[in-house]
């Protein structure tokens, strides 16, 4: 009975990471009307986690950003870019809260 909790909880656990991979090099294609690139970290941005996901930005390696409608969205991997794209007046509103604070 043990080993079946064990395994539950490693599986449970590995649908949870699975949706935010690190980015591998052939991930920097670029992604229909969005202008996609891992980048560095930059000070001037407001946000220090993943509008998407909540995950820091920076633990799966380099943020991937894109522009939308003229605003910089960094997000924790490229599996994110999915989800940004089915709200993105939520995200974008996250953003424009934190840079007036």
């Amino acid at each position: 009975m043990k080993t079946k909790h064990t395994t539950i909880a490693l599986l449970a656990a590995a649908a949870l990471f699975s949706s935010c991979e690190k980015p591998s090099p052939e991930s920097s294609a670029e992604v229909p009307g969005e202008n996609l690139s891992p980048v560095a970290s930059d000070d001037s941005y407001p946000l220090t986690t993943c509008p998407v996901s909540g995950e820091k930005l920076g633990e799966m390696g380099d943020p991937y950003v894109i522009e939308h409608e003229g605003t910089t969205v960094k997000l924790c991997c490229k599996s994110c870019i999915k989800d940004f794209n089915k709200d993105p007046d939520k995200y974008i509103g996250m953003i424009k809260t934190a840079e007036k604070q």
